[in-house]
């Protein structure tokens, strides 16, 4: 830890090597009237590179910070219909003003040229035509290219890093966090631009006292009032019949925008999480987030491979969404936004693994699931964002009725038995939310209000049949028995309010705050047609009936008092918050003996400084501390068959989990709009502090008994990484590199002996794409990782695990209007001189119809019909050996279209 700490500080300090210079001043005409909007940098003699640059405000204000060895610099002020003038000046701090001469400037023909580019305060603008391909279609095909902007698998936007906190069309938040529809089927053609708005902060009446270290994207359409969309239409020869459908046609106007949207398909798209919430905004506008089952209960899952989802994924999905935005004033500060979206999926899966263990025993299972999932979910929210006031009231309900059934072949190697079963679980839930947060300006004060509340209820029927199938140590199954039925129910309700009063004066915000959390769930279950097996030890009690259910009351009621800080100047942000909370803890079961308390004050301080300087850099640090309790599951103790693999029970003598964590980081960032070089450097350390340890018991099967010792262990975390990006303009091409480290070492026990494991994983990436050619595009994504997993103590291993993953995608243009695609994606994997290469490889044609702007698509999909995929990995306790049941070969044709 100590070298990465001193590494992370030699490369902060070879930034910071030379003092800052600030320079300010006036620009002005000849007549002394204040220029706006003037451009005023700063470059090394002779070398025409700009350090450091910055625009005037609209009283011709400039402020231009820098930093640099040399002893003198230019300085350089150009304005429109004015004469530049360049100055050279000391390397030191000073005030300077100018008066510029008038010039005019005579305009031979008219030519409108852009940059692709641009940077204004704390946005910065791309030119969407400057990064796209011939092969492009949607907003998604090109943000991928655009440097500093990452797009992840499941459709969550990152700038330099992080997430984004906001995603807007033409200012507007029409998704409230659930971009991903707009973002994969909004046509390109209809894009003028997209903004990135660094430190955003999404309540305008916060925007001068509250900061935020979080970036908002803006697209910035063409034309104020537009009607759009996109739509695809397809259908393909596989096993089945293969189809693909998407309608997603958009308005955006000035006072109302919707989006509208239909997905269906069986040939491996997922398209039913496009509705997921992606940006969260801030703790000031309420409580969000993605309603989710409390799934206890599981069939036994195959697992999924690591490769794109589009190779394996069984489906046959039918999605849903309508969104809709409109002002209800006439000061268009009012917003009424609702949303509703429904999913129908089934999914099948397939896998074998077989599992040789270090002491000799040996077992294969071979899994079929079939997943079917049935949910609704309709939103409700009144927004009022002004300067003077802010009002966010969000009611949102949601509903399952989801069901998964799973058929399993389990074979012991070492003693030739095999058993199988049919499993089937049913699980419906309900979730009822609403978040209220208003902020009413108070003389010179603010008053926020925060109040949320969530009702959830959960039910759960897990079904093994036949009963053979079970082979549970220390259970027997009840004679006459053709089925273990395990019902489980749950429900939950939270409640979270709170009142905060800001007081600002030069620069600073403060935040005192009180609040009162309170959460409490009750969990019902019982266990049918299974027992303990009668123990031979005379001295321990028969067990009770009692002990196949449970009636547990889980609570906790956090009363708080907070302190908030906030500073904001040219350079510097921080905000600070300083809690300190009441943390009451009960759970009690009493036919189960459980009875259990805490009642325990704590601290859980956070900060956040940020330091802007030079322009183009930024450095931060951050650090927290918080602790946890555990959940109501670390409280039951009535035997729960989680899964038909095992049946668990915590010990009612247990105390409530105590978790604290500690965990500080650090971040150079530098991003130049003028040469289109982004990079950031990061750093974190954590240590978790928990007061029980896990202790699994194996046996020969491969079933897991759980049990806890009460012993304070530790989990700590020291993770590095860098990434870097540019767009080469003269080449057209966008290339990033980028490496991680972070090493893991826990305090572990298995089978009554203690270890301590460490986990190191490194991976380099690299992606570009170029379109240098008008007759060739390419788009390259390569990234290399090495696992290290090493044990020491009672439980001794070492194991190394290597991987090498790329896609590639090159597309021609032999002939205007028609692209030939060919698509290729690698997956290798080493583990113990155990080698698996797996290639895939798509072609495809596709006609335009310039003139209707129509596409014809053939596309023929795993090439190579690559049926299986293979694994082979090791860890503490055995050598796994997986084997994945893939798509097959199939060939689809398509017309693609935009709305208009």
């Amino acid at each position: 830890m100590k070298k990465n700490i001193t590494l992370f500080l030699m490369i902060f300090l070879s930034v910071l090597t030379y003092a800052q210079k600030t320079v300010t001043g006036k620009i002005t005409d000849e007549d002394g009237v204040p220029i706006p909007s003037a451009s005023v940098t700063v470059e090394e003699p002779g070398k025409d590179a700009i350090l450091a640059y910055g625009i005037t405000n609209s009283k011709g204000e400039y402020k231009v910070t820098f930093t640099t060895a040399e002893s003198n610099v230019d300085l350089k002020v150009k304005a429109f219909n004015q004469k530049p003038l360049t100055k050279q000046i000391s390397n030191s701090d000073q005030t300077l003003s100018f008066k510029m001469q008038s010039e005019a400037t005579e305009i031979k023909e008219v030519q409108l040229k852009t940059k692709m580019i641009t940077a204004r305060g704390d946005t910065i603008a791309y030119d969407l035509k400057a990064f796209d391909s011939k092969s492009d279609r949607t907003l998604a095909d090109v943000m991928k290219k655009i440097p500093g902007i990452e797009v992840n698998t499941d459709g969550t936007i990152l700038y330099q890093g992080n997430a984004i906190n906001k995603f807007y069309v033409n200012g507007k938040d029409l998704m409230e966090g659930g971009y991903g529809t707009i973002n994969n089927s909004l046509p390109k053609d209809a894009v003028q631009k997209v903004e990135v708005l660094e430190n955003h902060q999404p309540v305008k009446i916060l925007q001068d006292k509250v900061p935020s270290d979080q970036a908002a994207i803006n697209i910035k359409l063409k034309n104020s009032v537009t009607m759009t969309g996109r739509g695809e239409v397809g259908t393909g020869f596989g096993e089945p019949w293969l189809w693909n459908v998407k309608l997603t046609p958009m308005f955006f106007g000035q006072k109302s925008q919707w989006v509208v949207n239909y997905k269906t398909n069986n040939m491996g798209e997922q398209v039913e999480n496009e509705g997921n919430i992606l940006a969260f905004g801030n703790r000031f506008e309420g409580k969000r987030i993605n309603a989710s089952q409390n799934d206890w209960l599981n069939v036994e899952n195959a697992d999924t491979p690591s490769l794109p989802v589009k190779r394996y994924l069984l489906n046959n999905v039918h999605y849903l969404s309508a969104n809709y935005l409109t002002n209800i004033d006439k000061k268009k500060e009012w917003e009424l936004k609702a949303n509703a979206n429904y999913t129908n999926n089934a999914v099948e899966r397939e896998a074998y693994n077989r599992k040789d263990y270090f002491d000799g025993s040996s077992n294969t299972t071979n899994i079929l699931n079939n997943f079917y999932t049935d949910k609704a979910k309709g939103e409700l929210i009144f927004t009022k964002n002004a300067k003077k006031g802010f009002f966010k009231n969000t009611t949102s309900f949601s509903q399952y009725w989801n069901a998964d059934r799973g058929l399993v072949d389990r074979t012991d190697v070492t003693s030739g038995k095999q058993r199988n079963a049919g499993e089937s679980l049913e699980s419906p839930t309900t979730s009822f939310q609403n978040s209220l947060s208003t902020i009413i300006p108070w003389k010179e004060k603010m008053v926020n209000l925060l109040s949320y509340v969530s009702y959830q209820t959960d039910r759960q029927t897990l079904e093994v049949s036949p009963t053979s199938y079970l082979d549970i140590p220390g259970f027997k199954v009840l004679p006459n028995s053709d089925f273990v039925t395990q019902n489980l129910r749950l429900k939950t309700f939270e409640a979270n309010h709170s009142a905060n009063i800001g007081f600002s004066t030069k620069g600073w915000t403060f935040t005192p705050e009180v609040g009162f959390n309170f959460k409490t769930t009750d969990l019902v279950s019982d266990l049918y047609n299974i027992e303990t097996i009668p123990s031979t030890n005379p001295n321990d009690l028969p067990t009770l009936p009692t002990a196949y259910s449970n009636d547990l009351r889980y609570s906790t009621a956090t009363p708080y008092g907070s302190l908030g800080v906030n500073y904001k100047n040219d350079s510097w942000m921080l905000y600070a918050n300083f809690p300190v909370n009441s943390n009451n803890i009960k759970a009690e079961d009493p036919f189960r003996n459980v009875s259990k308390t805490v009642n325990k004050v704590t601290f859980e301080p956070s900060v956040f400084a940020q330091y802007t300087f030079a322009s183009f850099w930024k450095a931060s640090v951050n650090a927290n501390i918080n602790n946890n309790f555990g959940e109501i599951n670390t409280a039951y103790s009535g035997f729960l068959m989680t899964s038909p693999s095992g049946i668990n029970a915590m010990d009612p003598k247990n105390p409530i989990p105590q978790n604290n964590n500690k965990s500080a980081g650090t971040r150079i960032e530098y991003r130049n709009p003028l040469n289109n070089l982004f990079f950031n450097i990061n750093y974190r350390y954590s240590d978790a502090k928990r007061n029980l340890i896990s202790n699994p018991t194996i046996n020969g099967a491969g079933y897991t008994i759980m049990n806890y010792k009460e012993q304070d262990n530790h989990v700590l975390n020291n993770g590095y990484s860098a990434e870097v990006g540019k767009y080469f303009p003269k080449f057209k091409t966008n290339a990033s590199f980028s490496y991680s480290n972070n090493t893991v070492k826990s305090d572990l026990f298995l089978n009554n002996d203690s270890y301590t494991n460490k986990n190191n994983s490194q991976s380099y990436g690299i992606k570009f794409n170029n379109t240098y050619f008008s007759w060739m595009s390419i788009d390259y994504n390569a990234s290399i990782s090495r696992t290290k997993q090493t044990s020491v103590g009672k439980v001794s291993s070492n194991a190394t695990r290597t991987g090498f993953t790329h896609n590639l995608g090159l597309f021609f243009y032999p002939i205007e209007n028609h692209t030939i695609g060919f698509n290729w994606d690698q997956v290798n994997t080493n583990a113990a001189e155990q080698k698996y290469h797996n290639g895939f490889y798509d072609v495809s044609y596709q006609f335009t119809w310039a003139k209707k702007k129509i596409d014809f698509e053939l596309k023929w999909m795993n090439i190579a019909n690559k049926k299986v995929f293979e694994t082979y990995d090791i860890n503490t306790t055995n050598i796994t050996y997986t084997r994945y049941q893939l798509r097959p070969s199939q060939v689809m044709f398509t017309v693609k279209f935009n709305f208009k």
